[in-house]
């Protein structure tokens, strides 16, 4: 079976890896891409890798009537569109904020307030490592935030095997490439600004804190830079536990979470080049790579996660939670392996 697809706000970054994805979906039909700033040119206009399509930007005001729309707008958009975006299509991916949270007060405290809380309950978070068995038959999902999905991803094993409690200090410092500003950029993003730059821009009360707590039931002190790179985040998390943990109970905890999915890869400390998660592996891909290393001296797990932020942290976890939720194979669409040797990502 053959599902209908369009994106509203294609002409970002984001926007464009969903739509180099789903272009070569096997499952899936591109019907509609829209921009106000790009209207009727072509979407290779934007994105030249896809000049090969015919495909025009519409107004985001005439949506065609599609199986699954995804939604790559600012903060803020798809909650006062959701409205037309469900009468749209049956199944609606959002890849903003707008619906990844639980409730009305998490949004007053880390956001800007909400203004269709009654729709956050019915929402599903996007990341099938750790929601897939409530995404399937899902109509309305919420893609998660890219330097989260890095620190829960690199996490979750530890709680599942009750290596943590959630009592634990964790300190999580996560290096972002630069497209994580999106396509619109500003000051600080211009390239001789950005060039060169170990820039910390979230030191303390980053947003995506609040998914992490939610998920994992933790408090952990965040800090994100921004690094010199164009795509990836990187999360490397200081973890004390409270009693001893070996090399094996790691192995144990993280082989018996990811040794059956699909795209996450354990790196930790092995032969070669590439001995922890590295963004430049993954740049690409929606693969995530997890590693970890004991520092029994300062009784500490260093736990290590590498993400492309625009495919595992955006647009291809998107794609996977709605192949999920579609019935559609997991991989479909998602096969693309990455580069080596690559330059900067």
């Amino acid at each position: 079976m053959t599902y209908t697809a369009s994106v509203v706000g294609g002409s970002g970054f984001t926007g464009g890896e969903l739509l180099r994805i789903l272009d070569g979906h096997p499952e899936f039909e591109l019907a509609q891409a829209t921009s106000r700033s790009k209207e009727n040119k072509t979407i290779g206009h934007s994105h030249p890798n896809l000049r090969h399509s015919d495909l025009r930007f519409s107004s985001p005001a005439d949506l065609e009537s599609v199986d699954v729309l995804f939604a790559a707008t600012p903060h803020g958009v798809s909650m006062e569109q959701i409205d037309a975006f469900q009468e749209a299509a049956g199944t609606v991916v959002d890849l903003s904020a707008d619906f990844r949270l639980d409730s009305e007060a998490q949004y007053d405290e880390w956001y800007d307030g909400h203004s269709r809380p009654e729709l956050l309950e019915e929402s599903e978070y996007a990341l099938p490592e750790l929601n897939r068995d409530n995404l399937e038959g899902a109509d309305l999902i919420a893609s998660g935030g890219c330097n989260a999905t890095a620190t829960i991803l690199g996490l979750l094993p530890l709680f599942e095997a009750d290596i943590l409690s959630g009592d634990e200090q964790v300190v999580v410092d996560v290096k972002v490439g630069s497209s994580e500003g999106g396509a619109g950029g500003g000051e600080a993003s211009s390239h001789p600004e950005r060039s060169g730059v170990v820039r910390p821009y979230a030191p303390t009360g980053h947003r995506h804190e609040a998914e992490i707590q939610q998920f994992l039931g933790i408090d952990v002190s965040f800090t994100v830079h921004a690094v010199d790179m164009i795509r990836g985040a990187s999360a490397t998390c200081h973890v004390f536990p409270e009693g001893p943990v070996s090399k094996g109970d790691l192995w144990g905890a993280y082989r018996g979470e990811y040794e059956d999915e699909p795209f996450v890869e354990l790196v930790a400390g092995g032969g070669g080049v590439y001995r922890y998660p590295e963004p430049k592996s993954v740049a690409g891909t929606n693969r995530a790579e997890v590693g970890f290393e004991l520092d029994p001296g300062n009784k500490r797990l260093v736990v290590f996660s590498a993400i492309d932020n625009m495919m595992k942290g955006s647009a291809g976890q998107a794609v996977h939670a709605a192949n999920v939720a579609l019935g559609i194979e997991e991989t479909a669409g998602l096969e693309f392996q990455g580069l080596h040797p690559v330059g900067a990502p």
